[in-house]
């Protein structure tokens, strides 16, 4: 008999699109919306993605930060705990990267393996070196982050959180895919 793989819902792309969405969500909300009705949305996001996370679970310091600015924005009324959650969510993304590396094998090197189960040692060596690239762009990307809600004005804050990191991770995604693949070429797989 076969396992079966969890399947991929609708609640699961719900989660994911209304997480991607909430820097929009803030700052084209946070004239028309009360910051509490926003931290409550940021709750249904962190209940989505707990509830159903494409078969993964998610950070428990994730969950535990992401309510705590929630029910910060909730009792004081506040947009700044929301404006935080991008850099908790690159704080976090850093953390299991990091933790990775010590507790091998890297983040890079289990989704390589998803694909090619037998990895040469050149491969799982680039792999490292990914995981640790990964790890410096959350790391600059959470202190952005930061500064851009603590210091920005809201456009700056939404321009970089809701437009420039999500495209800086696609060019570095893309990048990444084409150096693995003139590596993976050069060693004749």
């Amino acid at each position: 008999m076969t396992q079966r793989r969890p399947a991929v819902s609708i609640w699961n792309w719900l989660g994911a699109l209304l997480s991607v969405a909430f820097p929009a969500l803030v700052y084209f909300g946070r004239n028309r919306l009360s910051p509490q009705l926003l931290a409550l949305v940021l709750v249904a996001i962190i209940w989505l993605r707990k509830k159903i996370a494409f078969g993964m679970r998610p950070s428990p310091w994730l969950v535990a930060g992401g309510l705590l600015l929630a029910f910060l924005a909730l009792g004081r009324n506040d947009v700044l705990p929301l404006k935080l959650y991008p850099v908790l969510v690159n704080g976090a993304l850093l953390g299991i990267f990091a933790a990775s590396l010590w507790y091998p094998p890297p983040v890079a090197e289990r989704i390589a393996r998803m694909g090619y189960p037998d990895l040469p040692t050149e491969i799982v060596t680039y792999t490292r070196k990914v995981t640790q690239a990964w790890c410096v762009f959350f790391g600059a990307n959470a202190l952005t982050a930061f500064w851009t809600a603590v210091w920005g004005s809201d456009d700056v804050w939404f321009y970089y959180n809701g437009v420039i990191a999500y495209l800086l991770a696609g060019l570095m995604f893309a990048g990444e895919w084409f150096l693995r693949r003139r590596l993976l070429r050069a060693l004749g797989w």
